[in-house]
């Protein structure tokens, strides 16, 4: 077999006890209306890069905004001689602004190269005013980067893009210069936000607080729950904090597999289904079938080519100049992918039989690709 290739695969499994429900608490279903984050931007300069900032040959803006800058601070110079400079590079900065948050608090910002640098790795931004959509200034940002550096195992082939150096964040890197107006509390209904459409989640919410404040929810649609409240922030406050720690024992779920093309992550719940079925891709095969029609329940197990007859679990078979992969079809997709892995299948390649177990409906889930 030639040298296996380490892909990474990332599993998020909700039980490894076979229910048919789990509880979730309310807060973590729904988003309160008129609580929500903001969005702010800002453009600014990095500077103190070791020669791996903007070719400002190519890249003039990033000299315009430095004479600003030095501008603004008293220092002019001669702008006649193309100046040259490697060491500064200039970013588009952006950060969330949470609700409720005061004047004089902290948030994350997140740096990007807008020009040609190399790398952001070790510089320092300068002061950047940050705005809404309403072109007003609501933070000022700086501080020194860490970039998006990634460790991965050394026999691990990288492409180019697998290390991001031209982006960045500066923990609690913008301080918060003005505050946002929130209507909380003004006015006596409340509404109520699902995460995710879901009729039958939404009327179950509504029948859950019901129980606990009689005749104060109505279920609007698959998503929205109207809420009638005291009209008094104190009250509103304790009334949402009970809500927000019911119980909700939640429906099964849709069978879905998310696949990251660039990273390779594999991301599903525990409703996914395999079926049986053969998958042949190139010299390997791998086989999934149903162990009711064995002797002998049966593990994985990888069989190295050869022309001589194999015996399966008391059934004979013929494989000549494969590997197989025998697999009982009651494991989960994980099992599936770690079989694959083991015959040194490639990301793209994996991705591909993916889709082709499901289109025939041996994979039984919505398979969402980003």
């Amino acid at each position: 077999m030639s040298k296996k290739i380490l892909l990474k695969y990332v599993f998020i499994m909700f039980s490894l006890i076979i229910l048919n429900t789990h509880a979730d608490k309310i807060r973590d279903l729904i988003t309160i209306q008129g609580t929500r984050d903001n969005q702010l931007i800002g453009y600014g300069l990095i500077a103190g890069l070791n020669g791996t900032g903007d070719d400002t040959t190519n890249i003039p803006y990033t000299v315009n905004t430095l004479k600003n800058m030095l501008a603004q601070l008293g220092i002019e110079f001669s702008s006649e001689k193309n100046i040259q400079l490697k060491n500064i590079a200039a970013v588009m900065v952006t950060a969330k602004y949470p609700s409720f948050i005061h004047k004089g608090q902290k948030i994350d910002v997140f740096v990007s190269s807008i020009g040609n640098a190399k790398s952001l790795k070790g510089g320092i931004l300068l002061m950047t005013p940050l705005r809404s959509i309403n072109n007003q200034i609501y933070a000022i940002a700086q501080g020194s980067i860490t970039v998006n550096e990634q460790h991965y195992p050394q026999n691990l082939i990288l492409s180019n893009s697998d290390n991001q150096y031209n982006s960045g964040k500066i923990i609690d890197g913008a301080i918060v210069e003005k505050e946002m107006s929130v209507n909380f509390g003004n006015k006596k209904i409340v509404i109520l936000q699902l995460n995710n459409e879901d009729f039958a989640l939404v009327q179950k919410i509504s029948d859950k607080i019901n129980n606990q404040y009689p005749n104060s929810s109505i279920a609007l649609n698959s998503r929205t729950i109207q809420l009638y409240t005291p009209k008094n922030n104190t009250s509103q406050v304790r009334m949402l904090s009970n809500i927000q720690n019911i119980e909700i024992d939640l429906p099964v779920q849709d069978a879905k597999v998310i696949i990251n093309t660039k990273t390779g992550d594999i991301v599903m719940n525990r409703e996914v289904k395999i079926n049986s079925c053969a998958v042949a891709h190139g010299n390997i095969s791998m086989i999934i079938n149903d162990a009711k029609h064995h002797r002998r329940h049966f593990e994985p197990v990888i069989y190295e080519s050869s022309n001589h007859l194999k015996e399966i679990n008391n059934r004979s078979d013929y494989y000549n100049e494969n590997e197989v992969k025998y697999i009982n079809q009651a494991v989960n997709l994980n099992n599936i992918v770690h079989a694959l892995n083991s015959l040194g299948i490639k990301p793209v390649e994996l991705i591909s039989i993916l889709q082709a177990m499901h289109d025939v409906g041996c994979l039984r889930a919505k398979i969402e690709v980003i």
